[in-house]
């Protein structure tokens, strides 16, 4: 079901989702799951083939527990998948798709310059994220939600974001 619901998601035009029957934070849940199978991460980004792919939460948890139903014996590339909660970006260390809860922009380009760390997906819903730096934003236009996408800043951290995502996206630098 999740994958599913994930597919149409993506398959969606401009990546739009209407918000009639399902929470959005549980179609957000999906997108992060569905935005680790589009995304390659490159060598040397896991210890070994059992290390899993590690999904963090930095600051308040919008999801209420659905991120951990959604990814629930699921695999990206063989690798289980692993959520884990960050109150501050002191405590974010091997996370590769990180999620930044934090609203403001002028605390969120701090975060973001505090990262700098290669080989991690960031993703928020802030307002003008992925001008700021970050790589995948969520903004909702219309009462739905739409992506968009800073592949530059992707290929900084090393990252490939696949070009079907690529395309449902709104690209920005």
């Amino acid at each position: 079901m999740i994958v599913v619901l994930a597919t149409i998601a993506l398959a969606l035009p401009r990546s739009s989702f209407a918000q009639t029957s399902v929470p959005e934070s549980h179609v957000k849940a999906v997108f992060l799951f569905n935005f680790t199978q589009f995304t390659e991460w490159p060598e040397g980004s896991f210890a070994d083939d059992k290390t899993p792919l590690v999904i963090g939460i930095l600051g308040s948890d919008p999801f209420d527990r659905y991120l951990e139903e959604t990814v629930k014996d699921e695999r990206v590339q063989g690798r289980h998948i692993v959520i884990e909660h960050y109150k501050s970006i002191d405590e974010v260390r091997s996370c590769h798709l990180l999620y930044i809860s934090e609203k403001d922009p002028e605390k969120v380009s701090e975060i973001l310059g505090a990262l700098k760390k290669p080989r991690m997906l960031t993703v928020s819903d802030c307002r003008n994220f992925t001008k700021l730096g970050g790589m995948i934003g969520f903004i909702k236009r219309n009462n739905k939600i739409k992506l968009q996408a800073n592949p530059n800043a992707a290929r900084s951290a090393g990252l490939t974001i696949s070009s079907k995502l690529l395309r449902v996206s709104e690209i920005t630098d």
